[in-house]
Protein backbone atom coordinates (compact mmCIF):
# COMPACT_ATOMS: atom_id res chain seq x y z
CA UNK A 1 0.00 0.00 0.00
CA UNK A 2 1.16 3.61 -0.61
CA UNK A 3 3.01 4.89 2.10
CA UNK A 4 0.83 8.20 3.55
CA UNK A 5 3.54 10.48 5.14
CA UNK A 6 2.20 11.51 9.13
CA UNK A 7 1.93 15.66 8.14
CA UNK A 8 -1.02 14.31 6.07
CA UNK A 9 -3.54 13.66 8.95
CA UNK A 10 -4.83 16.04 11.81
CA UNK A 11 -2.05 16.81 14.46
CA UNK A 12 -2.84 15.40 17.29
CA UNK A 13 -1.27 15.88 21.13
CA UNK A 14 -0.87 13.71 24.21
CA UNK A 15 -4.25 13.18 25.96
CA UNK A 16 -5.74 10.22 27.38
CA UNK A 17 -9.49 10.75 28.28
CA UNK A 18 -10.18 8.53 31.18
CA UNK A 19 -13.74 9.33 31.45
CA UNK A 20 -15.96 5.71 32.26
CA UNK A 21 -17.04 3.26 29.16
CA UNK A 22 -20.71 3.16 28.74
CA UNK A 23 -22.46 -0.13 27.95
CA UNK A 24 -23.35 1.31 25.06
CA UNK A 25 -20.83 0.54 21.71
CA UNK A 26 -20.08 3.40 19.95
CA UNK A 27 -19.21 2.80 16.27
CA UNK A 28 -17.87 5.94 14.26
CA UNK A 29 -18.82 4.77 10.06
CA UNK A 30 -15.77 6.63 8.51
CA UNK A 31 -13.31 7.70 5.25
CA UNK A 32 -12.50 10.45 4.23
CA UNK A 33 -13.03 9.65 0.79
CA UNK A 34 -16.13 10.45 -0.60
CA UNK A 35 -18.62 8.78 -2.65
CA UNK A 36 -17.79 4.89 -0.80
CA UNK A 37 -21.22 4.02 0.42
CA UNK A 38 -20.32 5.83 3.84
CA UNK A 39 -23.32 7.27 4.79
CA UNK A 40 -25.42 4.46 2.39
CA UNK A 41 -24.34 1.79 5.25
CA UNK A 42 -24.51 3.96 8.53
CA UNK A 43 -28.34 4.08 7.19
CA UNK A 44 -28.67 0.72 6.41
CA UNK A 45 -26.76 -1.64 9.22
CA UNK A 46 -28.63 1.13 11.69
CA UNK A 47 -32.07 -0.43 10.49
CA UNK A 48 -30.78 -3.53 10.15
CA UNK A 49 -29.29 -3.87 13.64
CA UNK A 50 -32.39 -2.16 15.15
CA UNK A 51 -34.97 -5.16 12.98
CA UNK A 52 -33.15 -8.04 15.16
CA UNK A 53 -33.85 -5.81 18.42
CA UNK A 54 -31.08 -3.94 19.05
CA UNK A 55 -31.61 0.04 20.22
CA UNK A 56 -30.01 2.21 17.96
CA UNK A 57 -29.03 5.46 17.62
CA UNK A 58 -27.53 7.03 14.30
CA UNK A 59 -25.93 10.51 14.92
CA UNK A 60 -25.28 12.47 11.89
CA UNK A 61 -22.18 14.25 12.11
CA UNK A 62 -21.99 14.90 8.29
CA UNK A 63 -22.81 18.48 7.64
CA UNK A 64 -24.41 16.96 4.36
CA UNK A 65 -27.05 15.35 5.96
CA UNK A 66 -27.40 12.65 4.02
CA UNK A 67 -28.17 9.85 6.76
CA UNK A 68 -30.89 12.58 8.09
CA UNK A 69 -32.77 12.75 5.16
CA UNK A 70 -31.99 8.88 4.07
CA UNK A 71 -34.23 8.37 6.89
CA UNK A 72 -36.76 10.44 5.92
CA UNK A 73 -35.74 13.11 8.16
CA UNK A 74 -36.24 16.79 7.20
CA UNK A 75 -33.51 18.66 8.52
CA UNK A 76 -34.68 22.12 8.24
CA UNK A 77 -37.81 20.90 10.52
CA UNK A 78 -35.47 19.68 13.18
CA UNK A 79 -35.11 22.55 16.17
CA UNK A 80 -32.14 21.03 16.80
CA UNK A 81 -29.43 18.09 16.17
CA UNK A 82 -25.73 17.09 16.04
CA UNK A 83 -24.78 20.72 15.68
CA UNK A 84 -26.49 22.13 19.07
CA UNK A 85 -25.35 18.80 20.70
CA UNK A 86 -21.65 19.36 19.44
CA UNK A 87 -21.47 23.06 19.61
CA UNK A 88 -24.04 24.48 21.84
CA UNK A 89 -24.01 21.67 24.53
CA UNK A 90 -27.87 20.55 24.53
CA UNK A 91 -28.33 16.83 25.79
CA UNK A 92 -28.82 14.26 23.18
CA UNK A 93 -31.67 13.14 24.37
CA UNK A 94 -33.45 16.65 23.00
CA UNK A 95 -31.74 16.09 19.71
CA UNK A 96 -33.15 12.86 18.91
CA UNK A 97 -35.77 12.09 16.33
CA UNK A 98 -37.98 8.83 15.63
CA UNK A 99 -37.25 7.41 12.36
CA UNK A 100 -39.90 4.92 10.46
CA UNK A 101 -38.09 2.48 11.44
CA UNK A 102 -38.90 0.52 15.01
CA UNK A 103 -36.26 1.38 18.02
CA UNK A 104 -34.09 3.69 15.06
CA UNK A 105 -33.41 7.02 16.49
CA UNK A 106 -31.47 9.79 14.68
CA UNK A 107 -29.68 12.68 15.82
CA UNK A 108 -29.95 14.76 12.19
CA UNK A 109 -27.04 17.23 10.94
CA UNK A 110 -27.96 20.40 9.90
CA UNK A 111 -25.94 23.00 7.81
CA UNK A 112 -24.85 24.81 10.62
CA UNK A 113 -22.69 21.51 10.84
CA UNK A 114 -20.53 23.07 7.97
CA UNK A 115 -19.18 25.53 10.07
CA UNK A 116 -18.05 23.31 13.72
CA UNK A 117 -14.80 22.47 12.27
CA UNK A 118 -13.91 26.84 12.56
CA UNK A 119 -16.08 26.98 16.12
CA UNK A 120 -14.73 24.12 17.77
CA UNK A 121 -10.81 25.50 17.24
CA UNK A 122 -11.70 27.95 19.61
CA UNK A 123 -12.85 25.73 22.51
CA UNK A 124 -10.75 23.75 25.18
CA UNK A 125 -10.80 20.15 24.87
CA UNK A 126 -12.30 20.36 21.70
CA UNK A 127 -12.06 17.01 20.99
CA UNK A 128 -13.63 15.54 23.75
CA UNK A 129 -16.98 17.00 23.25
CA UNK A 130 -18.87 14.21 21.08
CA UNK A 131 -17.66 11.90 23.51
CA UNK A 132 -18.47 14.25 27.18
CA UNK A 133 -22.39 14.22 25.41
CA UNK A 134 -22.33 10.67 25.30
CA UNK A 135 -21.03 10.56 28.55
CA UNK A 136 -23.72 12.30 30.19
CA UNK A 137 -26.84 10.29 28.35
CA UNK A 138 -29.33 9.15 29.99
CA UNK A 139 -30.95 6.71 27.85
CA UNK A 140 -29.55 3.65 26.99
CA UNK A 141 -28.70 1.74 23.09
CA UNK A 142 -27.46 -1.32 22.58
CA UNK A 143 -25.03 0.45 19.35
CA UNK A 144 -24.54 4.27 18.49
CA UNK A 145 -23.47 4.53 15.47
CA UNK A 146 -21.65 7.83 13.85
CA UNK A 147 -22.15 8.76 10.22
CA UNK A 148 -18.66 10.83 9.91
CA UNK A 149 -18.01 13.48 7.10
CA UNK A 150 -15.42 12.40 4.42
CA UNK A 151 -12.62 14.10 5.59
CA UNK A 152 -10.12 13.62 8.87
CA UNK A 153 -10.96 16.90 10.46
CA UNK A 154 -12.24 17.85 13.99
CA UNK A 155 -15.42 16.32 13.66
CA UNK A 156 -14.27 13.25 12.41
CA UNK A 157 -11.49 13.46 15.60
CA UNK A 158 -14.18 14.31 17.84
CA UNK A 159 -16.12 10.54 16.89
CA UNK A 160 -13.15 8.88 17.13
CA UNK A 161 -12.08 10.51 20.04
CA UNK A 162 -15.82 9.15 21.61
CA UNK A 163 -15.97 5.72 19.85
CA UNK A 164 -14.94 2.32 20.36
CA UNK A 165 -14.43 0.87 17.36
CA UNK A 166 -14.34 2.22 13.69
CA UNK A 167 -16.13 0.72 11.01
CA UNK A 168 -14.70 1.42 7.62
CA UNK A 169 -16.83 1.05 4.40
CA UNK A 170 -14.24 0.72 1.13
CA UNK A 171 -15.36 1.32 -2.14
CA UNK A 172 -13.65 -1.70 -4.49
CA UNK A 173 -11.28 0.81 -6.90
CA UNK A 174 -7.29 0.82 -6.32
CA UNK A 175 -7.37 4.58 -5.21
CA UNK A 176 -9.82 3.74 -2.32
CA UNK A 177 -6.98 2.07 -0.52
CA UNK A 178 -4.52 5.19 -0.49
CA UNK A 179 -7.44 6.59 2.01
CA UNK A 180 -7.83 3.31 3.81
CA UNK A 181 -3.80 3.49 4.39
CA UNK A 182 -4.54 7.31 6.31
CA UNK A 183 -7.44 6.14 7.73
CA UNK A 184 -5.62 3.33 9.72
CA UNK A 185 -2.57 5.75 10.35
CA UNK A 186 -5.31 8.79 12.24
CA UNK A 187 -7.00 5.93 14.08
CA UNK A 188 -3.38 3.73 15.58
CA UNK A 189 -2.57 8.18 16.38
CA UNK A 190 -6.21 8.65 18.03
CA UNK A 191 -5.76 5.52 20.02
CA UNK A 192 -2.28 6.94 21.39
CA UNK A 193 -3.05 10.07 22.02
CA UNK A 194 -6.95 10.10 23.14
CA UNK A 195 -8.90 6.95 22.84
CA UNK A 196 -6.69 3.80 24.33
CA UNK A 197 -10.03 1.74 23.36
CA UNK A 198 -10.11 2.75 19.43
CA UNK A 199 -9.18 0.22 16.97
CA UNK A 200 -10.43 -1.19 13.57
CA UNK A 201 -13.88 -2.89 13.90
CA UNK A 202 -14.32 -3.99 10.64
CA UNK A 203 -14.12 -3.01 7.18
CA UNK A 204 -16.92 -3.09 4.58
CA UNK A 205 -16.49 -3.87 1.34
CA UNK A 206 -19.12 -1.67 -1.15
CA UNK A 207 -20.13 -1.10 -4.56
CA UNK A 208 -18.78 -4.07 -5.00
CA UNK A 209 -19.26 -5.66 -9.26
CA UNK A 210 -17.82 -9.19 -9.38
CA UNK A 211 -18.09 -8.92 -12.99
CA UNK A 212 -15.02 -6.10 -12.79
CA UNK A 213 -11.34 -7.43 -12.33
CA UNK A 214 -10.37 -4.40 -11.00
CA UNK A 215 -12.90 -4.69 -8.60
CA UNK A 216 -12.14 -8.47 -7.26
CA UNK A 217 -8.15 -7.59 -7.55
CA UNK A 218 -8.83 -4.71 -4.78
CA UNK A 219 -10.81 -7.06 -2.63
CA UNK A 220 -8.41 -9.82 -2.93
CA UNK A 221 -5.48 -7.06 -1.73
CA UNK A 222 -7.89 -5.92 0.79
CA UNK A 223 -8.45 -8.91 2.18
CA UNK A 224 -4.69 -10.08 2.16
CA UNK A 225 -3.46 -7.29 3.85
CA UNK A 226 -5.99 -6.73 6.41
CA UNK A 227 -7.37 -10.38 6.41
CA UNK A 228 -10.31 -11.20 9.35
CA UNK A 229 -10.70 -8.03 9.86
CA UNK A 230 -12.36 -7.46 6.34
CA UNK A 231 -16.38 -8.52 6.29
CA UNK A 232 -17.28 -11.71 4.50
CA UNK A 233 -20.49 -9.65 3.69
CA UNK A 234 -19.97 -7.84 0.33
CA UNK A 235 -22.28 -4.50 -0.71
CA UNK A 236 -23.14 -5.10 -4.21
CA UNK A 237 -23.77 -2.17 -6.49
CA UNK A 238 -27.43 -2.11 -6.59
CA UNK A 239 -29.80 0.31 -8.57
CA UNK A 240 -32.27 -0.22 -5.54
CA UNK A 241 -29.83 0.84 -2.58
CA UNK A 242 -29.14 3.54 -5.00
CA UNK A 243 -32.81 4.86 -5.32
CA UNK A 244 -33.85 4.40 -1.69
CA UNK A 245 -32.64 7.50 -0.54
CA UNK A 246 -34.79 9.53 -2.82
CA UNK A 247 -38.05 8.13 -0.83
CA UNK A 248 -36.76 9.11 2.38
CA UNK A 249 -36.30 5.42 3.35
CA UNK A 250 -33.52 2.39 3.84
CA UNK A 251 -33.42 0.38 1.26
CA UNK A 252 -34.45 -2.33 3.45
CA UNK A 253 -37.91 -0.49 3.52
CA UNK A 254 -37.69 0.81 -0.03
CA UNK A 255 -37.53 -3.12 -1.48
CA UNK A 256 -36.32 -5.77 0.97
CA UNK A 257 -36.04 -8.71 -1.33
CA UNK A 258 -33.32 -6.85 -3.37
CA UNK A 259 -29.56 -7.25 -3.71
CA UNK A 260 -28.78 -4.40 -1.28
CA UNK A 261 -31.18 -5.01 1.59
CA UNK A 262 -29.82 -8.78 1.29
CA UNK A 263 -26.60 -7.86 1.67
CA UNK A 264 -27.13 -5.31 4.48
CA UNK A 265 -29.22 -8.26 6.26
CA UNK A 266 -25.99 -10.85 5.63
CA UNK A 267 -23.73 -7.80 6.96
CA UNK A 268 -25.87 -6.98 10.42
CA UNK A 269 -25.74 -10.65 11.13
CA UNK A 270 -21.82 -11.10 10.90
CA UNK A 271 -21.58 -7.97 12.67
CA UNK A 272 -23.34 -9.06 15.79
CA UNK A 273 -21.36 -12.48 16.16
CA UNK A 274 -17.99 -10.36 15.65
CA UNK A 275 -19.36 -8.30 18.73
CA UNK A 276 -20.02 -11.11 20.25
CA UNK A 277 -17.46 -12.47 19.66
CA UNK A 278 -15.55 -9.61 20.80
CA UNK A 279 -17.21 -9.93 24.09
CA UNK A 280 -17.11 -13.40 25.15
CA UNK A 281 -13.22 -12.78 23.95
CA UNK A 282 -13.26 -9.80 26.97
CA UNK A 283 -15.01 -11.94 29.41
CA UNK A 284 -12.86 -14.61 29.20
Amino acid sequence: MTDIPSSSTPVISAEIDVAPRSATRILAIANQKGGVGKTTTAINLSTALAATGKRVMLFDLDPQGNASTGLGIDRNAAKSGSYEVLIGGEPIAAATVPTLVPRLVVVPASVDLSGAELELVDFERREFRLKEAFNSLDETYDYILIDCPPALGLLTLNALVAADGVLVPLQCEYLALEGLSQLVRTVERVNNAFNDRLTVQGIVLTMFDARNNLCNLVAADVRGYFGDIVYKSVIPRNVRVSEAPSHGKPVLLYDFNCLGSQAYIHLAGEFLRREEGREEGGSS
